[in-house]
């Protein structure tokens, strides 16, 4: 088997049952916490049985983020621009298969989204930082051969800034993102068809290409090897630069910056047109996966580009319920790119084609709770809970999306014939995508500069659930759900009726309660 370099990534109502498992979580978080900066909140459920399947996943996801993804950053390797902070001198890695140093910008830009800026602030800052660089113009996020990387840094920094309220870091991120996408408009912006040039946001490996771009004469596994692959135009990629020119934005008006953000927003609308005038397919109801540099559409489904096209605001709400409602989903999941390409079946599938990435399919997962598509929701954090369960409580990097199996699927490598490559164990971004599943889906935790929003997401067979010990800037919050749906049909607020909104000045610890209905 074939391991993949990642140099280049291809390279709560029972209160009692509730209380006793949150007193033993509780012990276990806190020793886990201590030394690490993390804060360690408890989700436990009424029903045993929902909380056995998929409680204690979120236990074992924070347990393994805080204690064995969260590791000294040795300042020669992670601060090459200046900005990291000693306290607590750590970052978080990429997973526990590869080889160190893992100074990787979309693992970093992933990992810090999915759950570490919340968890652990100054951990998300250092990780954020340790993947940029001094630039000639200042900061900017590393220049490497996997450009179409660098720009889901910027809505992952905008995301720390809301979750922090960090002033400082805000003014530094935003120069670091003017930086970044001016180098990135500069180089992989086409004029003719208004989209980025670039692969797809997950998909390094050329099996997750039809052919052309792959080719059978290039004996490489790395996307960029193979001609033509460096035109591609892919849903996911643009929907990230539309998120990265929005966020930008936001950072330009909180600076006193209006006509550059009046610009900004110009040109996030100007991209969403070009996604939707070229990628959207009105007979099919969704959007397609890429544009060749010569202007003919690949149709495929990119899992990853439909969830971020909900997610960044690409699609608008009724297309966003016709991708929900149309989108392919296997077994076990969604996959990265369905159908199988040509050169890939169902007992040897692509590793980038047919197979079930958990942070591809958790983003789905979160896709589906902006929607408030409880059924859709429920079903992939069921499917994710299966994956990892079967894996001996593992989040791995991949599975095999008929069967369920932890495998790395096939992919042309160095030789002659295709090759079957590793599923990395210990995966981080598949752990953060179950907190994130958790987070910002099941208890719809929106932040923002002055306020976090309550917009939950709780498939009504779960039953009761709670969240307790989340720290949010000065507070401590304890948030319980009853019912089931995406509707708040009552609020309370340390037992007062209130809005499903905890403003961000608070101190103290605070208990919400929040009745849900379909």
């Amino acid at each position: 088997m074939q391991v993949e370099r990642r140099t280049r990534r291809g390279r709560l109502a029972r209160r009692s049952f509730l209380a006793a498992v949150a007193a033993v979580a509780t012990a276990s978080a806190r020793a886990t916490a201590r030394g690490s900066g993390y804060a360690m909140p408890t989700l436990a459920f009424a029903d045993p049985a929902v909380q056995r399947d998929l409680g204690t996943l979120y236990a074992t996801a924070l347990r393994a983020l805080a204690d064995r993804h969260t590791v000294p950053a040795d300042p020669a390797v992670y601060d090459r621009a200046g900005l990291l902070s000693y306290p607590p001198g750590t970052v978080v890695r990429a997973g526990g298969g590869y080889p160190a140093p893992q100074r990787w910008t979309r693992d970093a830009a992933v990992n810090a989204w999915g759950g570490v800026s919340l968890l652990a602030p100054a951990v998300g800052r250092n990780t954020l930082w340790s993947v940029v660089e001094r630039g000639p113009r200042g900061p900017v996020v590393q220049q490497d051969d996997q450009w179409w990387d660098q720009v889901v840094w910027i809505p992952a920094a905008w995301h720390h800034y809301r979750v922090t309220g960090d002033r400082a870091f805000l003014a530094r991120a935003h120069r670091t993102a003017l930086n970044t996408l001016a180098a990135r408009r500069a180089r992989d912006f086409d004029p003719v068809y208004g989209l980025f040039r670039g692969p797809g946001f997950m998909n390094d490996g050329i099996s997750g290409y039809p052919s052309p771009p792959a080719s059978p004469l290039v004996r490489s596994s790395f996307v960029l090897d193979h001609p033509g692959a460096e035109s591609l135009m892919c849903l996911s990629t643009n929907c990230l630069h539309h998120a990265a020119h929005s966020a930008l934005a936001d950072m330009a008006d909180r600076l006193g910056e209006p006509e550059r953000a009046k610009t900004l927003r110009a040109e996030a609308e100007e991209l969403r047109e070009a996604i939707d005038r070229h990628l959207w397919r009105e007979e099919a109801g969704t959007y397609a996966y890429l544009l060749h540099g010569d202007g003919t559409v690949d149709a495929s489904q990119e899992g990853a580009g439909l969830a971020l096209a909900v997610l960044c605001g690409v699609a608008d709400r009724g297309r966003a319920r016709r991708i929900l409602d149309g989108a392919h989903w296997q077994p076990y999941g969604i996959v990265n790119v369905w159908p199988h390409f040509p050169r890939f079946d169902d007992e040897r599938p692509g590793r980038h084609n047919v197979m079930v990435w958990p942070m591809v399919h958790g983003l789905y997962g979160n896709a589906a709770a902006s929607a408030g598509r409880t059924d859709l929701f429920g079903r992939c954090v069921e499917l994710l809970a299966a994956l990892v369960t079967g894996s001996g409580g593992d989040f791995h990097e991949l599975y095999d999306s008929l069967t369920g199996a932890v495998d790395g699927g096939w992919q042309e490598g160095g030789g002659e014939r295709m090759e079957h490559f590793v599923s990395q164990p210990d995966q981080t971004w598949s752990a953060t995508a179950y907190l994130r599943l958790m987070h910002d889906g099941l208890f719809g935790l929106d932040f923002a500069e002055d306020a976090l929003r309550l917009r939950p997401c709780l498939p009504p067979r779960w039953g009761p659930v709670s969240l307790r010990g989340l720290r949010w800037r000065r507070m401590t919050l304890d948030i319980a759900l009853t019912g089931g749906g995406g509707r708040v049909r009552a609020c309370t607020v340390d037992g007062r009726p209130a809005e499903p909104v905890i403003r961000a000045d608070g101190t103290g610890h605070h208990t919400v309660d929040l009745v849900l209905e379909v």
